[in-house]
Parts: C-alpha cells; sequence; structure tokens
C-alpha cells in the first residue's frame, strides 16, 4: 500500500513540475515578444524622432514656415499694382502723376510634412500667400503636394518647364519678364543620371484652356561652380474654338565666378507659350499661334555678411499682338535695381527701382513706367 501511495505521489509532483515548467516557458515566450515589440517601437520612435520638424504628429514630423512681408510702392507714371505688372503701363486709365500704393499680399504661410513608411519618406506640402482675386487679402493656394520616396511627386508646384533654380531675385512679386512662371498640378518622375546629373519627366495640367495634358522634360548638370539645364514642353491650347499646338524650350545656368558673386541666364523660345510667361501674352491670335522668345539676366553680388545688391534684366517679343484694355503689345522689358539687408536673422529690408516698357503695336508708340519699392520681410 505505501509503494502505491509514492507511486502515486511521485506521479503527482511529476505533473506539478511539467505543469509549472509549461508556465514558465509561456511566460517566457509572452515576455519575448513584449520586448520585441517594445524594441520595435523604440526604434520607430527614434528613427521618427531623427527627422527634423517644429513638433511631431505621431510618427510624422511637421515644419511650419513662411514670412511676414509689408511692402510699399511709389508709381511715378502708371498705376502697376501690387504686383508691379508691366502690361499695365501705357493705358491711359492707368495714368498718374504719382500714386502710393502698400500691400501685405506677399506674405505667405507653408506646412511641410515628413514620415517614413515601408515604400520610403513620404512628405507632404501645403502652401498658401494672400494673392486672392478681386485684390483681397485673402488666402490663395500656392503649392499642396506629396512626395512619394525619392523620385515621384503629385499634386500642384512649380512646372517641370519653369527655370527655378536661375529665376531672377527681385523685391516686388513678379520679377523680370521673360521667364516661365506656373504651379500646376502635375505627376513628376525625378532622378539623377550620377553625380550632378539630373532629369525630370511630368505630365501637367494646361495652364490655359485644353482638353489635353502638357508633357515636359527637362536635364540638369550643377557643380559648386555652375549650373546648365535645358527643358521641353509640349502639348495643345484652346482658344476661341481654335486648338494649337503648344511648344517649347527653356534653356538657363548660372555660374559663381568669384566669392558672392553669381551671373545667371535663361532663354525661352516656342509657339503658344505666353500664359506660361509673366507677360502673359495670348497663346493664338486671328486663329494662329503666337510665337514668343524671352530671356532674363541677372548679376548679384555678397557685399559683407547682411548686404546683397543686383540688376536683373528681362525681355519677351511676340509675333502677334496682346489686346490690353486700349493698347495691344508685341514687347514688353524690365529692369530691377534691388538692395537686401539682413540686420538680423530671418530680418531683411530691402529696396528696388524698377523700369519697365511696352509697345503698341497699332500705333507703334512705346511707353514706360518707373516704380521705387520698399518692403521689410520677417521669416519663421
Amino acid at each position: 500500500m505505501k509503494q502505491v501511495l509514492k507511486g502515486r505521489f511521485v506521479l503527482a509532483a511529476a505533473a506539478l513540475a511539467g505543469s509549472a515548467g509549461l508556465a514558465q516557458a509561456d511566460t517566457t515566450s509572452e515576455l519575448q515578444d513584449l520586448r520585441a515589440r517594445i524594441e520595435a517601437l523604440e526604434a520607430e520612435n527614434q528613427q521618427a524622432a531623427s527627422i527634423p520638424g517644429d513638433f511631431r504628429l505621431g510618427n510624422t514630423a511637421v515644419d511650419i514656415y513662411g514670412y511676414a512681408k509689408a511692402d510699399f510702392y511709389y508709381d511715378f507714371d502708371f498705376i502697376q499694382g501690387d504686383t508691379a505688372f508691366v502690361n499695365n503701363i501705357g493705358e491711359p486709365v492707368n495714368a498718374t502723376d504719382g500714386d502710393f500704393g502698400a500691400t501685405v499680399r506677399q506674405s505667405r504661410l507653408g506646412i511641410r510634412t515628413t514620415t517614413e513608411s515601408d515604400i520610403g519618406t513620404l512628405q507632404g506640402q501645403l502652401e498658401f500667400d494672400l494673392f486672392a482675386s478681386g485684390g483681397r487679402s485673402e488666402l490663395r493656394l500656392r503649392h499642396a503636394n506629396i512626395q512619394v520616396g525619392d523620385h515621384w511627386t503629385f499634386g500642384q508646384t512649380w512646372t517641370n518647364f519653369m527655370p527655378l533654380g536661375q529665376y531672377p531675385t527681385s523685391v516686388e512679386f513678379n520679377g523680370p519678364v521673360g521667364i516661365a512662371f506656373a504651379r500646376v498640378p502635375q505627376i513628376r518622375y525625378s532622378n539623377s543620371f550620377g553625380e550632378g546629373f539630373d532629369y525630370s519627366l511630368s505630365l501637367e495640367e494646361n495652364s490655359s484652356a485644353s482638353s489635353d495634358p502638357v508633357f515636359t522634360a527637362a536635364a540638369q548638370y550643377s557643380n559648386d561652380r555652375f549650373t546648365a539645364r535645358i527643358a521641353g514642353l509640349t502639348g495643345t491650347i484652346e482658344s476661341g474654338g481654335v486648338e494649337v499646338d503648344q511648344t517649347g524650350v527653356t534653356l538657363s545656368g548660372s555660374i559663381t565666378p568669384w566669392d558672392g558673386g553669381l551671373f545667371q541666364a535663361t532663354y525661352v523660345n516656342g509657339e503658344a507659350l505666353g500664359p506660361l510667361l509673366i507677360g502673359v501674352g495670348d497663346a493664338i491670335v486671328g486663329g494662329q499661334a503666337n510665337d514668343v522668345e524671352g530671356y532674363t539676366l541677372e548679376f548679384r553680388q555678397d557685399i559683407g555678411n547682411k548686404w546683397n545688391v543686383g540688376i536683373g534684366y528681362g525681355r519677351e517679343d511676340y509675333d502677334l499682338a496682346t489686346s490690353t484694355g486700349s493698347l495691344s503689345f508685341t514687347e514688353l522689358e524690365t529692369i530691377h535695381v534691388n538692395a537686401f539687408y539682413s540686420p538680423t536673422d530671418n530680418l531683411t529690408l530691402s529696396a528696388e527701382y524698377i523700369f519697365g516698357e511696352r509697345n503698341d503695336a497699332a500705333s507703334g508708340n512705346t511707353f514706360d513706367g518707373d516704380r521705387v519699392q520698399l518692403a521689410v520681410q520677417l521669416n519663421f
């Protein structure tokens, strides 16, 4: 009897020991799983923390940027508006003995986001200025786009046809005539041929009336001393029931010949490109595509750490005249002479003299206007 009881006791003890071992094994497995999850979360948080930004929403870094800007200007001959629109020169309704104006509409606000994901870095951008229609100081969308990885962009941003890197610097909003200037919804693919060689392809909405998209392609080489870029555009455009081809090419480049110095130039040529240029000439006149040629030149120089001065020149020549009020133009020309002073980080004081000239194709007369503009800008 004692042997039986002893045997049963041994079996029970063995069973208890076995169940305790199983429980311990389950607990160990759970702990290991929990540790792995914690390590993964810590790695994810460390990765998110490495992304620069003003603050975070989950694993997304958010950066807020922009500036507040106050502009004060005086037109001596013709009222050009708060964007110094050269096409207003010569129109009798705009004639003045002197007109003072001020605006804050150049001020802008932007948001950028960065998120690391399984398919690469995801970036978003929303940007607004205050150039609402009708001259009102209300929000107007500038950029709204998504970047997936290093190569794809979806949404509204600068047209791929525009030589953004060689755009002349100015105090007033537009800058010199003679250069492409547009933000459009698009799908863009960007990549590199190798060190210094980049290219991009895009399918874009036409900035004017058209039922067809615009296709662009651009290639660029850059190093520490100079940059050279070429871009092409092809599509169609419609006006008054007439559809014509819209084609063009832009060449641009810049060089830094010495410390603080900069020379840069752009050239554009094509047909029906007027709506893409600062001068906004008609794309179609009398049922025909309006050919245009334009260019800009700029020289800039840093003076110490706080001053920068420069001069920019621009010109547009059209084959066919664009009507503006009582006049029509085929030639536009501007000169911008400016200086920028930064007494401290983020604050810039600037001054600019602007000369604009346009012709009237019907009469053969030319008209010019002078303008002085001052500005205070605080970046954030």
